[in-house]
């Protein structure tokens, strides 16, 4: 970073560690033991869909890497697309593995970063659930290598806890890398897995 950019507030922006995914285990520990959320063994990865030859084959690599199990039980993977016109593609696996829905999550991600897609990354999450019913997500933002949890309050209305995401930040602070501008807590109403 020069001197003028310096002077005039620009950083260089921080480059994806996707193996930040794997302190996800860790922090689900922690968060079902400070806050009595446990993992809902479904997670997603969400990306702006290109045309092409090459990605829809990547697409069909994705689907082909993730379903190997299904002849042993597994579950096949879901493409989805928003209202916003973004490509999710759901996750699942028993919900006391995060360890493997975080592989399943790395995979794509690495998959689609290799193939020279990573711009069209935009985040990755996994939902969690409290006895009274309450839903939460830890969001990775790819671009900004953070997570952050989103708490969309029951009902359908569209309104967040935001008491439970500040608790849930200053919680797993030590797990994992937390975005420090709320501003970049964006709400993914709607996201599959949540």
């Amino acid at each position: 970073m020069g001197f003028w950019d310096a002077l005039l507030g620009r950083s260089k922006p921080v480059r994806p560690d996707l193996d930040r995914l794997f302190g996800l285990p860790g922090a689900a520990v922690s968060l079902e033991a400070g806050a009595g959320f446990t993992p809902t063994g479904q997670g997603s990865v969400c990306f702006a869909s290109v045309e092409g030859g090459a990605f829809s084959q990547l697409q069909r690599d994705v689907r082909e890497l993730l379903d190997a199990d299904t002849d042993r039980g597994g579950v096949p993977v879901e493409f989805s697309q928003d209202a916003y016109g973004f490509t999710w593609l759901l996750a699942r696996q028993p919900p006391d593995d995060v360890a493997a829905l975080v592989n399943d999550l790395h995979a794509v991600n690495s998959l689609l970063q290799d193939g020279g897609f990573g711009p069209q990354l935009l985040c990755s999450l996994i939902g969690f659930r409290d006895a009274a019913g309450r839903s939460l997500a830890l969001v990775y933002l790819y671009k900004r290598g953070t997570f952050y949890p989103f708490a969309p309050l029951p009902g359908g209305t569209e309104r967040r806890d935001n008491a439970l995401e500040l608790q849930v930040r200053a919680l797993l602070g030590d797990d994992l890398r937390i975005e420090k501008e709320l501003s970049r807590w964006f709400p993914v109403w709607g996201a599959p897995g949540l």
